[in-house]
């Protein structure tokens, strides 16, 4: 087996809001195994510091602003990055919100909110690599799913229909786009201890761990949250020649959550 097939030396990749946490861990792979990494944000104050996070790590980086929601602002980027960098050969589609509130107590702006940045996005963005890709004769779409595109759980109602509908995206994309050498494949991350996250694992007065903290470690055989590091791995699988004949197919990163019933009370 050839190992440099791991390799994304010359690569240019895009990761949508990757300017910490998952996206951020995923560029860091990706610029190590020798990829031209490209982020967006939403303004000049969460641009630099993307910009400054990677400096220290000693990444050479493009940062550009652009509302990926914008379907006008994303094809000002596209255009930007391939002026700058060349031809976008690796899309991570990893910029997303979620708003915990219970489904008859959410407004249909709130729903529309989190379909928009969830689903919507990646499908604006996708839509505007994907002719570059056909062109060049190659390409990759990594989309950042969720362990919420197979399970419902209380109070995520828009986030858990926009992950669902993400997953089928990205089958969709497979099925569309296969014949021209384009692979779209998704991450469904577990829980990762991330700064959106942080709520979920803060200690109680009495310092005893948040309930749902307990829950998720109890529920997870690797008995921990999973760290952004953690999808590295998967990510430049995903993103490499390695995956070639990988296609439509969702990679959950979830320390066994899926596959575990849990322990009888």
């Amino acid at each position: 087996m050839d190992m440099n097939s791991f390799r994304l030396d010359g690569k240019v990749a895009l990761i949508t809001g990757g300017i910490y946490g998952i996206g951020f861990a995923i560029a860091e792979a990706f610029a190590a195994a020798g990829a031209k990494i490209a982020f967006n944000c939403l303004n000049q104050e969460s641009l630099e510091t993307g910009l400054k996070n990677y400096a220290d790590k000693g990444i050479d980086v493009k940062g550009y602003i652009a509302d990926v929601t914008k379907e006008d602002e994303v094809t000002e980027l596209v255009a930007k990055i391939e002026k700058d960098l060349g031809t976008i050969d690796i899309l991570v589609n990893n910029a997303g919100i979620i708003k915990r509130i219970p489904m008859t107590e959410m407004s249909a702006e709130q729903f529309r909110q989190v379909v928009d940045v969830d689903l919507n996005a990646p499908f604006i963005v996708a839509k505007a690599v994907i002719p570059g890709m056909i062109a060049k004769g190659h390409g990759k779409i990594i989309n950042i799913c969720s362990m919420m595109s197979e399970l419902g759980r209380e109070t995520v109602s828009a986030y858990a229909a926009a992950k669902g509908g993400l997953k089928m995206l990205t089958k969709n994309i497979c099925s569309e786009y296969g014949a021209y050498n384009i692979q779209c494949n998704g991450i469904g991350p577990g829980y990762i201890a991330t700064p959106q996250t942080a709520p979920l694992r803060e200690r109680q007065p009495d310092g005893s761990r948040h309930p749902f903290d307990q829950f998720i470690v109890a529920k997870t055989p690797a008995a921990r949250w999973g760290t952004p590091e953690d999808l590295q791995g998967p990510a430049v699988f995903l993103a490499s020649d390695a995956s070639n004949f990988v296609n439509g197919h969702i990679l959950y990163v979830d320390g066994g959550i899926l596959a575990y019933i849990g322990k009888q009370p």
